[in-house]
């Protein structure tokens, strides 16, 4: 029998795809002005209804999974036999991956026997679903649990995650730039590029004037290191899609027989970013440095 994938509500995959691949999804909790609101589930805020609670002044506070959710999740496949693979939202941003690995020893415990491997995506949003993507390739193809585990150790480090954020007082009040750096950066219209770095934190590695010429450094660090052998590339936004439609459309005239989607952030990212976020995804030819 293949082996059970899992994953966080941030890897951001759309519900047909996480009922065509079978995974089990784990939800973070928002609070929003201190009201707690689901992730998943019939009652999950959606990323436009959060957006808007928050461009009305709202404050918006995550949380990672719970262990004890993660362990009764676990333990739920593990009594029927199954092996688990589970794909963990970046430790760089998140206590998730120490909360699973918790949770697994716990279930270990009870069932020694069991197979659960807890992998640390590196990874946010959409590169977390594309790796997820490739897993459940992999998974489908036949290979074991512990082939998919060596085959995703040498994607993860060569995702290469490209973002800008339109309002730099998200990324102030997340502790990534100085509060100063935010005022002076929004008179001036500085838009920051960011990236994932190889220990799965965010990373400011330029500033551009105006959203046209970061999203062209984007686009451009993207297609300079792209692995043709995964033709494939995911563009997430939050807000509005004109600018995600437009890259779209660099894309598709740059580059040949390459697959390109756009995605909404979802709710979990987008109170860490707000509207106007722009991430570029793809599997680079080099790992991160």
């Amino acid at each position: 029998m293949a082996f059970q994938i899992f994953t966080d509500v941030t890897a951001d995959l759309t519900t047909d795809l996480i009922e065509r691949y079978g995974i089990e999804v784990l939800g973070m909790e928002i609070s929003v002005d201190g009201v707690n609101r689901h992730t998943v589930g019939p009652d999950a805020i959606d990323a436009k209804t959060l957006i808007a609670e928050i461009n009305a002044g709202k404050k918006a506070q995550t949380s990672a999974v719970a262990t004890g959710e993660i362990q009764e999740a676990l333990e739920r496949y593990v009594k029927l036999g199954r092996e688990i693979f589970y794909l963990v939202f970046s430790s760089g941003l998140s206590g998730t991956f120490q909360s699973a690995n918790i949770a697994r020893d716990l279930v270990l415990e009870k069932y020694p026997k069991a197979k659960i491997i807890v992998v640390d995506s590196l990874a946010a949003a959409s590169g977390e679903g594309y790796l997820l993507e490739e897993l459940v390739k992999l998974r489908d193809a036949g290979n074991s649990i512990e082939e998919a585990q060596v085959i995703l150790a040498d994607i993860i480090p060569r995702l290469k995650s490209w973002f800008m954020v339109d309002d730099l007082n998200f990324l102030a009040l997340g502790g990534r730039i100085s509060k100063t750096a935010a005022v002076f950066g929004s008179m001036v219209n500085i838009k920051p590029v960011l990236d994932v770095d190889p220990t799965g934190h965010l990373r400011a590695v330029a500033k551009v004037r105006g959203s046209k010429k970061a999203i062209g450094t984007l686009i451009q660090n993207t297609i300079e290191d792209f692995d043709p052998a995964f033709p494939k590339i995911i563009i997430s936004y939050s807000g509005d899609d004109n600018l995600a439609e437009e890259a779209k459309s660099i894309f598709e005239e740059s580059l040949k027989n390459v697959e390109v989607i756009t995605r909404q952030l979802g709710p979990v990212i987008c109170a860490h970013t707000g509207s106007g976020t722009i991430s570029i995804f793809s599997i680079g030819k080099t790992v991160r440095v």
